[in-house]
C-alpha cells in the first residue's frame, strides 16, 4: 500500500483555508489548476510510497513510539508560496524546529522498519498542497503572493498520523487521489 505519514490540521483550520482558497480560484486562470479539496489537505512528514504489507505492523509499532517521545507543539497555516510553475501551497507557522524533528523521526521509524526510502537531500518544509498545475507557462506568482498575509487561527499539533493514498481512478478524468488514516498516534504518551 502507498503510505506517507502526516501531520492533520484540525478542522477549523481547513475551514480557514478553505475560505483563503475561495479567493485564490476567483484569480484569473484558477480554473485551469487542479485544486484537490480540503479533505485531502495535509502536512506529509515522510513520504514511504509502496509498502510491502509485511512491513505495514513494524512501521505503525515505529511511528507509535516515535510519537510518544515528542512533545505536542503549537502551529497554525501560514503564508504560501509555489513550487515553480508547478504547485501552489500554504506554509506553516509555529513551532517548525518541532515539526522538523517529527518529520525526520517519522522518515527514521520507515527507514529502520525497513521501507525503502530516497535520502532527502533539501531541509523539510512543510507544506501544505492546494492547487497542482499542469499547463506551461501558467505564472503561479499571483496565488503566492496572495497567500502572503495569510495566517490562520493556532492550533496543537497533537498525533502523527499514518495515511494510504489510493490513486485516482485510471480514465476518470478531474478524479483526485484519495486518503484514508490508517493509523495514529498522540504526541508524548
Amino acid at each position: 500500500m502507498r503510505l506517507f505519514a502526516a501531520v492533520l490540521p484540525p478542522a477549523p483550520a481547513i475551514e480557514e483555508l478553505a475560505a483563503e482558497v475561495a479567493q485564490l480560484k476567483k484569480l484569473p486562470a484558477a480554473d485551469r489548476l487542479r485544486w484537490p479539496g480540503p479533505d485531502s489537505w495535509h502536512f506529509t512528514l515522510a513520504f514511504y510510497g509502496e509498502v510491502p504489507e509485511e512491513i505495514v505492523p513494524g512501521l505503525r509499532e515505529r511511528l507509535g513510539r516515535a510519537a510518544g517521545r515528542r512533545d505536542p507543539y503549537p502551529l497554525r497555516i501560514a503564508g504560501g508560496g509555489r513550487f515553480s510553475d508547478r504547485v501552489v501551497w500554504a506554509g506553516a507557522d509555529g513551532d517548525r524546529p518541532a515539526m522538523r524533528t517529527l518529520a525526520g523521526a517519522a522518515s527514521a521509524a520507515g527507514r529502520r522498519a525497513g521501507v525503502a526510502m530516497e535520502e532527502e537531500h533539501r531541509p523539510y518544509t512543510p507544506h501544505l498542497t492546494l492547487a497542482r498545475n499542469r499547463v506551461p507557462g501558467l505564472d503561479l506568482r499571483p496565488y503566492a503572493a496572495a497567500l502572503k498575509d495569510f495566517a490562520g487561527a493556532p492550533w496543537t499539533v497533537d498525533a502523527l498520523a499514518l495515511v494510504r493514498s489510493h490513486p485516482p481512478v485510471p480514465g476518470a478524468a478531474g478524479t483526485q487521489p484519495r486518503y484514508e488514516t490508517v493509523g495514529s498516534w498522540p504526541l508524548g504518551h
